[in-house]
This record gives C-alpha cells, structure tokens and sequence, in this order.
C-alpha cells in the first residue's frame, strides 16, 4: 500500500483509533488514539484468531470486529478491506469509535438507570447484545439475541419477535413492545421494551440497534387490579339489580348508567325522555314524591348522604316498580355540592315475598334471642337454601348466595354423611334430629357446630328444613381438656373413666404383688331410659345421684368406684378373701336400688343388671377386664335383669348370638323367613265369634326356628322392628281379609306393635291404609301394645292415637302387671282391652296372692269400662276360675295352640258347626 496514503490517513484527525492491517493481518500502522489503547499489539496477538473476519470484510463491505481492552473490557470496531482500481486486495483497516469511553454516554446510561430504566445495544452482524442489569439484576451481559428471546413468555414471544422484525425492515420508526421475561429466581415480571435502528450498511441493512427497557411490573398489577374491580362492580350491580346515576347541579345535566336504563327499560330516546327530572316526578307515587322531596331538600341542607324507598308507576298493566334510592354528595372546600351521585335498586321481588320474610323474620328473631345462632331454610325439593347473617359468619363466609352443595363440601366426610342421612330420615316422616359436626373455614380453622333439623310444612308455602347452626368449637375444645385434665364425673361427683383406668392399672399391680383376688363390676341401671325418656333429664340426674349415692354406701373405702358412661357404673373390688365374695357384693348394691324413689306423686324404680370379670389370665388389664364384665352384664339382662352374673364363655357366645341374630335380621323379609301362626281367643259368653291372634315365626334356614322373645328386643334396638312389623301388619290383614271372603267367622285380629312403631311418624296413617288396602275395617283390627310404649307421651304418640280413636282402631295392652305400671295412661289414651300376663294365670291355682292380683286386674279394667283379656291359659280349672272372676276372653293351649293359617281355617269352620273347641284343637294337633 502507498506509504503517502497510509501517512495522510494516520495523520487525520479522527476520533476514532484506526489500525492497518497488511493482508495477513499484521499491523503497518496505527494512529495515536490506536497506540494509545494498544491495539497494534492486541491485532497481531489475535492475528489468527481475526481471520475469518478478514475473509468476510475481503468479500465486501464492512464486518464488525472486536479486541480486548478498554473501561468495559473490549473495544468494539469495524473492520473493511482496501482494494486498488483492479479490485486487488490491498490490505485492512480497523477502526475503533471512542476507544477510551464517551463521557456524556456514561451520564445518560446513570440518568436511564436512575428513572428505573436499563440500556441495550444489539449488535446484528455478531448477533450480541449488551445491556444493563435493569431487567433481571445481572451485571452487564453480552450475549447472543436469542438466548435473550428465550427468557421471554412463551404468550408473548411471537409479538416482540413480529415487533422487532416490523421495525428493521423499516415498516415502523420505533420497536416498542410488552413482555414477560423471566427473573433468575424462574419468577415473571413484565418489561417495556422499545428501540430503534442506529447504523445501516450502504445499502440500508440494519448494523446496530440501541434502546431501553423498563420494569413495568407494579403498573401491570395496579391495572389488573383496577380491572378487577370495575369487573366486580359491574357484576355486583348486575347480580343485584342495581344501576348507578349522578348529577351536575351547575350545568344541571343528569347521567344514567347503562345498568339504570336497563333496570327501569328506558333504553333509547324515550328513555333519554323518561329517564328526566320531570318524568320522574310524575311516574312517582304522591307518597312517594313526598317523601322524595324532604329528603332531596334535607341533603341539600345538611349535605349528609341519604336513602329512602320509592314506589314508580309503570305504562300498561305492569306492576309499579319498587325501587331504593342512594344519594351521595360530594362538595367543594367550600362545603358547596358540586355533584351527587347515586345508585338505584330494584327490590320488588323483596315485596313480593314480604309474607315470606316476616316469617323469616320471626325466625330469626327467635334465633337471635337465644344468642350467637344461625338459622338456615332449605327447600326439600329444589334443595335451594337461605342463610342468615349469623350463620354466614358461623362458616366464615362472605354473604353472599351459596348452594347447599357448596355448603357441605367444607364438612368432613362423616359429618356430610350424617347431615344427609338425617334430612332423608326426617324428610321420610322421621323426628327432629340433633347432630354435632365438623367442618373447616377456608382459613383452615377447625369449627363445631350443634345442628337442630326439623321439617316445617306451612300452608301455602313448600316444605323446608329448618336448620338451626350453634357454634360449639369453644365447648367441644372444652370437653376434649376436660376429657384429658378433669378426673371426675361433674353430676355424680365420682371418678370417671380416666381417673378410674388409672386407679384400676394400679390395684391390678397392687393384686399381683400381693396375689389376692380382684373383680370388676360393671353395672347397668334397669329401666332408667325409660324413666328419662318418660320424665325428662332432670329427673334422670336426679335418679342417677341417688343411685350413685345408694351403690357407694354399699362398698368399702378401698373399692374403687366410678361413673363409666350415662346409666352404666364401675366397681373393683380389692381385697378379696374368694371370689364368690364379688358375688355377694352384687347382691348388696342390687338390693340398694330395691326402695323406689319418689317424684311428688309418681314412684319410680329401677334395678340393676351386674356382670363380674374376675382378674386372671387372658384378663390381666383394664380394658380386657372391661369387656369380660361388659359381656357378663348383657349375660345378666338376658336372664332376667336385676340379678349378676360371672363371665364365662357362654356370656361372649351369648353376645355373639345377639349379633348374629341383628345380622341375620336385615334381609330376613327379603329372604321370606317370616310367617305368622295365629292362635283363637275365646269369648266367655258363649254364641259368640272369636277373635284371632298373630304370632310372628322367624325359620332361619339350616338353623331352625328363632324365638321371638330373643329376636324382638334385638330388632327393636336395631331399628329392623319398623319393616317387621309393617309386614307382620300387611300379612295378618290380607289373611283376615281372606278368611272373610271365605266365609269364615271370626271377632277381629290382633297384632302386637312395638313401642319402637308407635314413635314412627306416619305409622297410625299406614295401619289405617293397609286396612282399606285389603278390604278389611279398621275396627277389626286390634293393636296389642305394651305399657312401655304408652309411658312416653309425646305429641306424635297422641296424634297416633287421636287417628285410632277417630277411625275406631280397636287398641289392647299386652302382658299387663309386668310393666311400668301406671293407672294414668289408662285413662289418657283410648285403649279398650287389658291383657293379663300369663305369669299371673300360671301361678293363680297354686297362690291365692296370685289369684288376687288377676281378680284385681279384672276389677280394674270393668272399672276403666275395658275388657280383660287372659293369656296362658292350659287347664280347665284355670278358666273355670277366671270364669267366675269376670274375665272377659279367654286365650291359650287349652283352646288351640298357635295355628298356620290352614289349620286355623279348619279351627274356625268346626266352631261355626259348634264342634267342640278342645277337641278341635285336638284334632289339629294329632
């Protein structure tokens, strides 16, 4: 290259640091600025690492370069080829812009840097960016495009690429765009990205590109949440009917929102019309008007907000539209109104139902009187639900509509479960429940609640549950301290069950070590639900401490004595001389409870069923201890309560029977195992017809035939009497009616009901419709009840009896004297039969105290204006006897044994030919 060119070029002064380049690409020579960086040396150290560079800028044009060194640690530049007039290559030039920095870039990049935003500069030849840690905190980075667009959102990636592009074609002056770029922490924020084109090439290709970006991020939530809110208002005018409106007092202009022109259908220039001053005034009521008027003129006065209820007449026959109007102004320092605005609801729907939320109100009020109580009506057939404010706060909700579902989805499963069942059973005729459940509020928090269920049917209005919530988180978190902390039985004053598990550990050692006899009593109080469910709780606390108080005077200081749960106590007796001694002992406390215990003019008496668990091998704990004495006491009620019994083997495979038999008790109908026999009972004047008893039989295949004195009990407790006994109601009935069709003469048929039907909603209603059902009158069908079921007086036990009476349902008592007796439901319910015990009649001939009571029996029920009925009934001497003490009917072996409906058929056709009845039965029987 001419050594006068490379002079005049070195000698020029450029603010740049140029560099020549021999073809090689080793320096010639360089200018001051290039010699002061020291970039002759750094091109020749670099020399082959630059040369594909060199072969690009050889080709044509101009190729950017880099070298290391300078304030950012590389000096960015320019390389191009020099050719002479033939196109040969001469050498290289390469040029470094403002080598040591530019002063007033620096303060520019702080300013940027201090208003929140951040510097880029992307080289397009080498495809580089630098930038500035604004975005995501780095240090500043130089690095390729698109490992930069990868950190964009994958949402927004496509838009800031068709940005870019727009703009280096020259379609756009400026790129600008918005995106999520993700932060180191892999966390999101929004940036502001804008741009633009610095350098082209001769023939208009981008070279270099600079601009900022900026965190947008806190700008982009307070949208978000400005939208969210305008979304929320709008919906909650929707949702509540409700639209808004205001008003400039100087220029007197009103304005409307879209919601109020569709609340009031004023859409349009009618509506612009309808929606004036004027127009409004005179669609108002008078009252309305009126009242209007002292309110608008109080605002202005006192300048204070102000609501009232408006009534507006509507065109046509359409109902006036019940409105409620907000006023709110907002006035100047001054104190003037430089405007009002306000919303308007529509609430006619609300006095449409007024009547219903009167009723409500009342509810609630009720509600509120007892404190902190949530009320809740749900619809049996829509399953919509009504909160009140009580109740929303109960669950920690917002008020706001909910759907029953949503309601149960916070309760756990079981307590779901059990408040489902229990609206099917109440729903299905059944009593009002109380159930305590469990759910969590959204927070997390744990809360129970005492639920009440009943069904309310109101004229005029569907059928609802009426759900009453207390909140009883504080009482249970008490009870469960308490069970953990408290030792004693707060009613009786004596240990419970804790104290008495530890107490009991410890004897158990204490007999061991000394080798002495120890026994567990558990003792089970006779007839005490009876006399609870009768009297009510208070007399059953009273019943249960002076029980408490007679068993304790019957031990010894070193016995251990406690309350195990409701009417069931423990005893452990220690010090044992021999283990009959424990048997003794039973006898004592049952003999304490002998003297019944007075309630003004009411006796009441209970027993006591005792089972012993001696401390041996196989029952060397309190809990193994527990079951064996647990076992023996349901071994002592089977065999007759009020007496004691030892644990054995037996007591367990009696229990376990008692289980099988409930078991085998579902599906018994099902499978067919049920029949009837029927047994006759005799009139003791004769020419008349008899009547005709039911007697349930449960065959169990492969086992034989179940007595109904141990299956009864067992499906009352179990729940399985109420589909029992219906059957036994409709099979009796339709035999009876069968009977009749035939031909057959006979008084009427009876049934033994249980005391588990009677309570049974429903249950008088179903008795009545089997009967017409099968063609038969109620008036011959007699129900045999026991004294137990007519103790417990309750509205539903009389409404039964009021359909009784009305349709002349004829009613018995069964097994009379082995009850609770009490002349004053004798008198209270319709009941026109008395039915002697067959215990009475048994021992009548050899007892002439026996024969007393029946004589008694019989004078009572003439005296009630019932016959007497007696039962068990074998011998001849026995009837004569009965005879002669007035005894109305006559019922046992003597006449007939219970027959199956054939032979009862044969029975009855015999008596119309006035064969004898013995004899019949005779013959039957042979």
């Amino acid at each position: 290259m001419d050594q006068g060119i490379i002079a005049s070029l070195l000698q020029h002064p450029l603010a740049s640091a140029l560099v020549i380049l021999d073809r090689n690409g080793a320096p010639l020579a360089a200018n001051p600025a290039a010699r002061e960086h020291g970039l002759p040396a750094a091109a020749a150290a670099y020399q082959s690492m630059l040369e594909d560079i060199r072969l690009l800028a050889a080709d044509g044009g101009i190729v950017p370069c880099s070298l290391p060194g300078g304030p950012r640690g590389r000096h960015d530049g320019w390389m191009r080829a020099v050719h002479d007039d033939g196109g040969h290559l001469l050498a290289f030039t390469l040029s470094i812009p403002h080598p040591d920095g530019s002063p007033a870039g620096e303060r520019w990049e702080l300013a940027l840097e201090s208003a929140g935003h951040g510097l880029w500069d992307w080289d397009l030849a080498s495809d580089r960016v630098l930038r500035s840690p604004t975005v995501d905190g780095r240090i500043d980075a130089q690095e390729r495009a698109g490992a930069l667009l990868e950190r964009i959102h994958p949402d927004d990636r496509a838009g800031v690429h068709a940005a870019v592009q727009r703009h280096l074609r020259g379609e756009e002056d400026q790129y600008s765009a918005e995106f999520r770029y993700r932060q180191p922490d892999q966390g999101w924020r929004w940036v502001l990205d804008r741009g633009r084109v610095v350098a082209r090439t001769a023939d208009g290709q981008p070279l270099r590109m600079i601009g900022t970006h900026t965190d947008i991020e806190h700008q982009k939530q307070l949208e978000a949440h400005l939208h969210d809110q305008q979304l929320h208002l709008r919906q909650a005018q929707q949702i509540a009917s409700m639209g808004s409106w205001s008003w400039e007092p100087a220029g007197r202009r009103f304005w409307w929102s879209p919601e109020l022109h569709g609340l009031l259908g004023t859409e349009g220039a009618e509506g612009a019309a309808a929606s004036s001053p004027r127009a409004w005034l005179r669609r108002l009521h008078p009252r309305s008007r009126g009242a209007l008027g002292m309110a608008w003129r109080r605002l202005w006065r006192d300048g204070r907000p102000a609501n009232l209820d408006l009534e507006l007449r509507r065109l046509g026959q359409h109902p006036a539209l019940q409105l409620r109007l907000w006023m709110q102004p907002l006035q100047a320092a001054d104190g003037q109104i430089q405007r009002l605005l306000g919303q308007v609801q529509n609430i006619s729907e609300q006095h449409q139902t007024d009547a219903l939320i009167r009723w409500r109100t009342e509810l609630l009020n009720r509600v509120s009187a007892l404190g902190r109580i949530g009320g809740c009506e749900i619809e049996v057939d829509t399953r919509q639900m009504q909160w009140t404010e009580e109740c929303y706060r109960i669950h920690g909700l917002r008020k706001e509509s909910i759907s029953l579902d949503q309601a149960l989805a916070l309760y756990t499963d079981d307590s779901r479960s059990a408040f489902e069942s229990a609206l099917e059973r109440i729903a299905a005729g059944g009593l009002p429940e109380q159930l305590d459940l469990c759910f969590y509020r959204q927070s997390g928090m744990r809360v129970w609640v005492q639920v009440l269920i009943e069904l309310d049917r109101r004229d005029g209005l569907p059928p609802r549950f009426v759900v009453l919530f207390r909140d009883i988180t504080r009482e249970r978190e008490a009870n469960e301290r308490i069970e953990l902390l408290a030792h004693y039985d707060l009613l009786t004053g004596l240990p419970n069950r804790m104290l008495l598990r530890e107490q009991t550990a410890d004897a158990i050692d204490e007999a061991r070590d000394r080798g002495t006899p120890l026994a567990m009593l558990f003792i089970d109080l006779d007839g005490f639900k009876t006399i609870n469910d009768s009297f009510g709780h208070a007399t059953g606390d009273t019943l249960l401490k002076a029980a408490a108080t007679r068993l304790h005077q019957n031990l010894r200081n070193s016995d251990l004595f406690g309350r195990f749960n409701g009417d069931e106590f423990i005893v452990v007796l220690r010090d044992l001389a021999e283990a009959e001694d424990a048997g003794h002992v039973a006898r004592k406390l049952i003999a304490s409870l002998a003297e019944p215990l007075h309630r003004g003019q009411d006796l009441l008496k209970v027993g006591a069923s005792v089972g012993i668990a001696m401390l041996e091998d196989g029952r060397e704990d309190f809990d193994s201890l527990l079951r064996a004495a647990d076992a023996a006491m349901h071994a002592a009620k089977e065999a007759g309560r009020n007496t004691y019994q030892y644990y054995s083997q037996d007591a367990l495979s009696r229990i376990q029977r008692r289980l099988d038999i409930e078991h085998a008790l579902h599906g018994a109908i099902e499978r067919e195992e049920f029949s009837l026999v029927y047994q006759p009972l005799m009139h003791a004047e004769p020419g008349q017809p008899p009547a005709i008893e039911a007697l349930l039989r449960w065959h169990r295949p492969g086992l034989g035939y179940c007595s109904p004195v141990e299956f009864i009990p067992i499906a009352e407790k179990c729940g399985e009497i109420v589909r029992i006994g219906d059957w036994v109601l409709n099979e009796a009935c339709r035999q009876a009616s069968a009977w009749d069709r035939a031909g057959l003469v006979f008084d009427r048929i009876a049934v033994n009901v249980s005391a588990v039907q009677l309570r049974e909603r429903g249950f008088a209603e179903r008795v009545i419709e089997v009967c017409h059902a099968h063609g038969l009158s109620p008036t011959r069908m007699e129900l045999e009840l026991t004294e137990s079921a007519l103790i417990r007086d309750t509205d539903i036990l009389r409404h039964c009896f009021d359909v009784f009476e009305r349709h002349n349902v004829p009613l018995a008592v069964d097994d009379f004297g082995t009850g609770f007796s009490n002349l004053h439901y004798l008198n209270r319910f319709p009941v026109g039969r008395l039915k002697i015990d067959r215990s009475f009649v048994q021992g009548m001939l050899e007892d002439a105290g026996t024969a007393e009571v029946t004589q008694a029996i019989v004078h009572l029920g003439h005296a009630l204006g019932m016959k007497v009925v007696a039962e068990g009934v074998e011998t001849a001497q026995e009837e004569d006897l009965l005879r002669r003490q007035g005894c109305d009917e006559i019922q046992g072996y003597l006449y007939s044994r219970p027959l199956v409906p054939r032979e009862l058929a044969q029975w009855l056709r015999n008596a119309a030919t006035g064969a004898s009845m013995r004899d019949t039965a005779a013959a039957l029987v042979g």
